[in-house]
Parts: C-alpha cells; sequence; structure tokens
C-alpha cells in the first residue's frame, strides 16, 4: 500500500502531525505498536483545556481515534525497517512491519526514543568496544566474525537478519525470555534457520576478550557456561526514532534525531518531532512539534507533483 505520508508513533507528535496532513487532503498513515509512555501517566494536569485534568490513556486513546474519525489509516504493526526505494530529488522510502510493507514519499518519526539497555554485567563497559545498538551502522566490522543479537521480537529478528549476511555466525540471545515470537519469525523463512541460532538461556554477563584489547570476548550464562563472541549487538522491544536514524544515516544529537526549524531532518522527505527529538517531553511541545512535521510534510509532497 501506498501512503504519501507515513507516520510512525500514534503518541501527542505522530497523531498531531496526522491530523494536518490528513486536513491537506493527503493520503496518510500512522503505523505504530507496543504501550506508549502517554498511556502510563496516571493523571496529565498541565495541559491545555482539561481543568480537572485527564489521564494519559484517555488522551492517548482520544487522539488515535480523532485521527480514525477524520479518515488517518491507524495501523498497528511494529514497524521493523525504514529503507530508501528511490534516490532524491524524489525520494520515495519502504516501511517495513513483521507482516507487511508500505512506501511514501514523506517519513515522519514520532515513536520517541527507545535505547533499552538489558541488565546484564558488562554491557554498558563494552559500548563502542564490540556493544553496539545498530547492525546496519556496525555489522561492516563483523564480517566473518562471530556475533549475537539480544532481544527476543521482530526487532532482533530484523537486526539478526542484516548480520547473517555478513557475519560468520548469527545467535539471537533472548536472556530467558519468551523465544516464541522469535522462533515464529524464522520459521516464515526457513533459510534464516540455517542461518541464525537461537539460545534462550539467561544471560550473567559479557566478559572480555582473552588477548587483553579491552573488547568483547562472549557471554557467560548462569550456570557458568560460556560462548565466544566477536560482538553483541542489542535489540529490545521495538525500535525507537534512533534506530532507523541511523539506518537512514539521519543525523543524531546523542540519541534525540536532529531537525530544522520545520522539524526536517537532512534527508529529503524525512521529518521527525515530539520525544524523538529531545528537549522538552511534554504532551504540549509534542503536539507542536507534531504539527510543523505535518505542515512541513505537506508542503514538501506537493512539491513532489
Amino acid at each position: 500500500m501506498n501512503y504519501d505520508v507515513i507516520i510512525i508513533g500514534a503518541g501527542p507528535a505522530g497523531i498531531s502531525a496526522s491530523l494536518y496532513a490528513k486536513r491537506a487532503n493527503l493520503n496518510v498513515a500512522v503505523i505504530y505498536s507496543g504501550e506508549s509512555q502517554l498511556e502510563k501517566a496516571h493523571k496529565i494536569d498541565n495541559y491545555y483545556g482539561f481543568p480537572n485534568g485527564i489521564t494519559g490513556k484517555d488522551l492517548y486513546d482520544g487522539g488515535i481515534e480523532q485521527a480514525k474519525n477524520l479518515g488517518v489509516a491507524v495501523i498497528n504493526e511494529e514497524v521493523t525497517n525504514i529503507a530508501i526505494v528511490s534516490p532524491p530529488p524524489k525520494a520515495s522510502y519502504s516501511v517495513k512491519t513483521a507482516s507487511s510493507e508500505y512506501t511514501s514519499s514523506a517519513i515522519i518519526l514520532a515513536t520517541g526514543n527507545k535505547k533499552l539497555r538489558p541488565l546484564i554485567d558488562g554491557i554498558a563497559d563494552f559500548e563502542g568496544k564490540g556493544v553496539s545498538y545498530c547492525a546496519v551502522c556496525d555489522g561492516f566490522f563483523y564480517r566473518g566474525k562471530n556475533v549475537a543479537v539480544i532481544g527476543n521480537g521482530t526487532f532482533a529478528v530484523e537486526e539478526a537478519t542484516h548480520l547473517s549476511h555478513i557475519a560468520s555466525s548469527v545467535t539471537i540471545l533472548t536472556d530467558g525470555k519468551d523465544d516464541s515470537e522469535v522462533k515464529n519469525a524464522i520459521a516464515k523463512n526457513p533459510s534464516l534457520a540455517e542461518k541464525i541460532k537461537i539460545d534462550s538461556r539467561k544471560v550473567a554477563k559479557v566478559f572480555a576478550a582473552e588477548d587483553g584489547n579491552g573488547k568483547v570476548g562472549g557471554v557467560e550464562f548462569l550456570g557458568g557456561e560460556k560462548i565466544s563472541l566477536d560482538g553483541v549487538f542489542i535489540a529490545l522491544g521495538n525500535a525507537g526514532a534512533a534506530d532507523f536514524a541511523k539506518k537512514l544515516g539521519l543525523v543524531l544529537n546523542g540519541d534525540s534525531v536532529s531537525v530544522n526549524e520545520k522539524m526536517a531532518t537532512n534527508a529529503p522527505g524525512i521529518f521527525s518531532c515530539g520525544n524523538a527529538t529531545g528537549g522538552l517531553l511534554q504532551v504540549c511541545k509534542a503536539v507542536y512539534e507534531g504539527g510543523v512535521a505535518g505542515l512541513s510534510a505537506v508542503e514538501y509532497v506537493r512539491s513532489l507533483r
């Protein structure tokens, strides 16, 4: 399915962007999955128009319903990858989910940032020394080597799939968590089963290489068993804005996506807003930036016609 604008994320920023883009008569989709941080807010009493406050869940659900009522396609699927289909000046993008693929002229990243670090000894110590959060960014450095991906969802499978074309061996470590989603995803593609192993044991720690180079040497499981590895990639939960930004070559400021006053990134047709851009992590800021991003995407799409 092709859309004029695809928005990743259904929080205040993403939904606000969708409202402005849809009211400009564009074909708009919002794709989201997982629980929003907004849903976890017990009560919001500092947002305009609610004298008695409102629960985060009510505000979140109301925004999604508003978008649906306007005719926005709201799709509850996990986005696993965003890729360039055709280059500038009329770039187009592919958005891949766990079960479908969509294309669009413009993308708005409104997922927030979800860089999750597992509570495993050694992970923080080896970041940049064999522990990575982006297979597309760092996979090249592990050509012909043995690597593992820590995670138990489709995001982990996506990262492992990319690495399987580069590394000598790839193992998904589910760290003692439910491995059914990983197994089901790989079962759908038999060729992956030959390239990617699954190990469901609980990881106790990441240890250093014996040659004293200060880099990753492997992981140790509870019980003391070890496997040797050259690299460990982290892919917990769903991909966030920074994960997609790295794959697309977008400029980052720390873990936040860098944008200009129009919420435009350095890539044509890609915008970002809300918590993904850092700064004040409040609903009012997310709604404002979503509106700007939506209008900027409208301007961009119309310039292609």
